[in-house]
């Protein structure tokens, strides 16, 4: 039997020294479910045995229950001794900046700190711009030095790239990545290996269901699967292949486990933790019921060979991909969540922007530029069912969003273009033609495979030309028509 070593930690961001196993505060929310309480200062005294093991680093956020509560309790008594990194997931749609500063100033007052260690951002709608508006406010009070450094949670390799490049100071992202959801691995881990972005890896252990608990056992009843986690990792497990695959994963991380003496879920998290890019992985914990800390322990007591990897990777080509791109769980169907929909998370989902109806029955979709003014234009129109779109380009305010990445451009430009078709009953599976229009000749092939990733299933008929644009800033700008089924 292989013995615990300590627990590595890694620089997150200067200053920012981070466990490499992070204790995620998830599970106070389900422990609070149905009205329950919980004693704040019994869960807080439970951080205690985490800490002397080396795991320092929590991770919360403003919708985890009581959890920032109990990080706050535990940090008045040991000053200095956790790092805190919590979320803040506002409701869709505009944010005025008092109430990003208020919702920043309300967690360090629950956290009782001066400054947020690391504040992990979410955005429910990217055709919605206000998204971007929302992520330089909160950059400004980082300056401010409330918030020490900024990351994204649920993010895609698109939309990082698109805020790196429009040069909004992020540190992280944190996404779900394990042997069950894959997708990481296809784009974003590498990009973040490239760009120095640590990935923060979340549901390495599926909620439970990468665990010996299951290995062997007769497939449950899906509709009383327990915890909010273990719901909703069901649905990624359904989506994967279900039981069956299931089971010849968990057979293969058993094989591999038993040869290092150690837990399905120790060979689970490590073969994520190994992953290019990752920073770390976050194991939940239930604070004041259970812990975990020796079998977490345990995962930097061995290393995954050649053919280890080679045994998971061959179980791991069995499972059907989890669709889409990191994040997409809570922006497409299918909804990966634990009601399958986003009810419990949204009641509604504002449209980005203004439409105006006109006698002659057309509806006007306006973005309130000085352009649709002085130009006499509407950012799109629809008339019956037909809807055309503008010459848009990565304009957000007055500012360039994504910088001289002509990729980053193109992908802000067809959000746009998404949030005037959302606004006026429509969606980007509803354009026939695109065009495309680039300043440079030679970003042709960048901005056509940015195209592609967004409208890869749609195929619309397309045109690409180079052409002198309207100001030197932008690379590209593209228009669209669309036909609503009705």
């Amino acid at each position: 039997m292989t013995t615990a070593s300590p627990i590595p930690r890694i620089d997150l961001a200067p200053g920012l020294s981070i466990s490499r196993v992070l204790t995620g505060l998830w599970q106070l929310a389900d422990m609070e479910r149905d009205g329950r309480g919980i004693d704040l200062e019994r869960a807080a005294s439970a951080m205690q045995p985490y800490v002397e093991a080396g795991l320092t680093t929590f991770d919360m956020a403003d919708h985890y229950g009581s959890a920032e509560l109990v990080a706050g309790i535990f940090r008045s008594r040991h000053s200095g001794a956790v790092q805190c990194l919590t979320k803040w997931v506002p409701k869709p749609g505009r944010v005025p900046e008092a109430d990003a500063r208020a919702a920043v100033e309300r967690a360090l007052g629950r956290l009782r700190a001066e400054s947020i260690d690391l504040l992990q951002y979410h955005a429910w709608n990217y055709a919605d711009p206000s998204w971007l508006e929302t992520l330089y406010h909160l950059q400004d009070l980082k300056r401010e030095g409330l918030i020490r450094h900024l990351g994204l949670t649920n993010v895609d390799t698109a939309h990082l790239r698109m805020v790196k490049a429009s040069g909004i100071e992020v540190v992280s992202n944190q996404v779900s990545f394990s042997l069950l959801d894959q997708r990481a691995a296809a784009g974003l881990a590498p990009y973040c290996a490239a760009a120095g972005i640590g990935l923060l890896a979340y549901g390495t252990v599926a909620g439970g269901w990468l665990t010996e608990r299951w290995l062997g056992q007769p497939e449950p009843d899906w509709e009383q699967t327990g915890t909010w986690s273990m719901m909703k990792y069901g649905r990624f497990l359904r989506v994967a292949g279900g039981w069956q695959a299931l089971q010849r994963l968990l057979g293969a991380a058993r094989q591999v486990g038993d040869r290092h003496g150690v837990s399905i879920a120790n060979i689970a998290t490590r073969y994520i933790l190994d992953q290019p890019g990752v920073a770390g992985v976050i194991v939940g914990a239930r604070l004041g019921e259970r812990a975990h800390v020796d079998d977490t322990l345990r995962l930097f007591s061995f290393s995954l060979s050649d053919a280890d990897r080679a045994e998971l990777g061959e179980a791991l080509r069995t499972l059907q991909p989890i669709p889409g791109d990191c994040g997409d769980e809570y922006r497409t169907a299918p909804f990966l969540t634990a009601s399958g929909d986003l009810s419990h998370h949204l009641q509604s989902m504002p449209a980005p922007f203004e439409t105006v109806s006109a006698a002659d029955g057309r509806m006007r979709c306006l973005t309130g530029t000085i352009w649709e003014t002085v130009a006499g234009f509407a950012r799109a129109v629809r008339h019956g069912r037909h809807i055309a779109v503008s010459g848009t380009t990565a304009t957000l305010g007055d500012r360039v969003i994504g910088g001289q990445d002509a990729a980053a451009q193109t992908h802000f430009a067809i959000d746009k273009v998404a949030g005037a078709l959302q606004s006026l009953g429509a969606s980007l599976g509803d354009v026939v033609r695109t065009r495309v229009y680039v300043r440079h000749v030679r970003d042709w092939e960048a901005v056509a495979r940015a195209h592609g990733e967004r409208f890869g299933r749609i195929q619309p008929a397309n045109t690409l030309v180079g052409a002198e644009l309207v100001g030197d800033e932008y690379l590209v700008e593209i228009e669209a028509d669309a036909i609503v089924d009705v």
